[in-house]
C-alpha cells in the first residue's frame, strides 16, 4: 500500500511538473514606447492595457489584434492601473499630483475626469472592485495616512475616505502602483492591501500585520497580494504575496510566501520565484502566475515550487474574470499570453 501511494505521489508530481514546463509565455504586441503597468482582462476576448504617456491599449479579439490611443491632455501622465467592465467600460488613473480618474463608456473614444485631487504629496497606488459599481482606490500615505477614496456607482463619483478612518503608516512604508494588484477583495465588504519599503504589512479589517517579505529599504517589501477567487472560497483563505527588492531583479531572497489561512499565517515556496516578483496572480487553487523584471514564474501546487518558465520581463499579469486566458504587460508596449499545453 505504501509503495502504490509513494508511486501515485510521484506520478501526480510528475504531471504538474510537466505541465509547468510546457507552459509558455506568447508576445501578442510590443514595439509602442510605453511602458504598461495597468491591465484589466474582461474576459477571453476584451483585454484593456494602461500606462506612460497617457497610453492606453484594447483588444477585443483575444489579444490577436490592438488599439492604441493616448488621452488627449493627458499625454504626460502615467496611468497605472485599469479596471475594465466590459468592451465600452473602463476606469483609469493617474498616479501623481494632481492625481486623476478617468471613465470611458464608449471604448476610449472619449475620457471623462471622475475625481481630481491637487493635494500635495497624492500618490494613487491601485483600484479594486467588488462589482461593477462597488470600488476602492489606494493611495500612498498623506500626513501618515493612507489615502483611501470609494465609489458606489461604478467609478462615476468618488467620496474619500475621512482622515480618521484610514489607516496609519509607518515611517517609510508607501505602496508600489507597479500593477494595480496590492489591493484586492477579500470579503463582500472588505478589501486588503500590503505594503512596502521599510516596513511590508498586510492591512485588513483587523490590526495590521507585518508579512515575512524582504523589507528595510524603500526599494523592497510586498508589490502584489492575489487572493483566490476572493470571497467566493472559504473566504479568502488562500493567498500569494510577491514582492523582493526591485532594484536586485534576481535576487531570490524572501520575494514569496503564501497562506492557507487567511493570512494568518505564511510559508516560504521550496523553490521560490526566480527574481523580485511585481505582480501574482491565482488561475486555480493550486496553479498561479507571477511575473517580474526578468522573466515568468508558474506553480501547480499551490506557491511551494515555482517552475521559470520565461526570461521576458512583465510588470503584471491578470487572468480573465469571466474565461481562462492570462495575460501579461510590460515595457515597450509588451502584451504577452500565457500557452498552457
Amino acid at each position: 500500500m505504501r509503495c502504490h501511494l509513494y508511486l501515485l505521489l510521484l506520478f501526480i508530481y510528475s504531471v504538474q511538473n510537466v505541465t509547468a514546463q510546457t507552459s509558455h509565455v506568447e508576445l501578442v504586441s510590443s514595439g509602442t514606447s510605453t511602458s504598461i503597468r495597468g491591465l484589466s482582462v474582461v474576459s477571453d476576448q476584451v483585454i484593456w492595457a494602461s500606462g506612460s504617456k497617457g497610453t492606453i491599449g484594447r483588444s477585443t479579439d483575444g489579444g490577436q489584434t490592438w488599439k492604441w490611443s493616448v488621452v488627449k491632455g493627458f499625454e504626460t501622465k502615467e496611468f497605472r492601473d485599469i479596471e475594465a467592465f466590459d468592451a465600452q467600460t473602463a476606469v483609469i488613473l493617474s498616479i501623481e499630483s494632481p492625481a486623476y480618474i478617468l471613465k470611458t463608456t464608449n471604448g476610449g473614444e472619449t475620457w471623462r475626469i471622475v475625481y481630481e485631487n491637487p493635494a500635495k504629496g497624492m500618490f494613487l497606488d491601485a483600484m479594486e472592485f467588488w462589482n461593477e459599481k462597488a470600488g476602492i482606490v489606494l493611495g500612498d500615505p498623506i500626513d501618515g495616512k493612507f489615502f483611501i477614496a470609494r465609489t458606489f456607482d461604478g467609478g462615476q463619483s468618488w467620496q474619500e475616505l475621512p482622515a480618521d478612518k484610514r489607516p496609519l503608516a509607518d515611517s517609510g512604508e508607501a505602496c508600489f502602483a507597479a500593477s494595480g494588484t496590492n489591493i484586492r477583495v477579500l470579503d463582500r465588504d472588505e478589501a486588503v492591501f500590503v505594503s512596502g519599503g521599510l516596513r511590508s504589512r498586510l492591512f485588513s479589517r483587523n490590526p495590521p500585520s507585518l508579512l515575512p517579505v524582504l523589507q528595510g529599504k524603500e526599494t523592497t517589501g510586498a508589490n502584489s497580494i492575489s487572493i483566490l477567487d476572493n470571497f467566493k472560497i472559504k473566504g479568502g483563505r488562500y493567498m500569494i504575496v510577491v514582492g523582493g527588492d526591485f532594484n536586485k531583479p534576481a535576487a531570490v531572497e524572501k520575494n514569496c510566501f503564501y497562506s492557507t489561512n487567511r493570512g494568518k499565517t505564511w510559508s516560504a515556496p521550496e523553490t521560490p520565484p526566480h527574481g523580485y516578483r511585481s505582480c501574482v496572480e491565482y488561475i486555480s487553487r493550486d496553479i498561479a502566475v507571477t511575473c517580474g523584471l526578468n522573466g515568468v514564474d508558474f506553480t501547480t501546487d499551490g506557491g511551494r515550487n515555482w517552475t521559470w518558465i520565461s526570461q521576458e520581463g512583465f510588470h503584471v499579469c491578470r487572468k480573465a474574470k469571466t474565461g481562462s486566458a492570462v495575460f501579461f504587460a510590460g515595457n515597450n508596449g509588451k502584451i504577452g499570453k500565457l500557452v498552457r499545453n
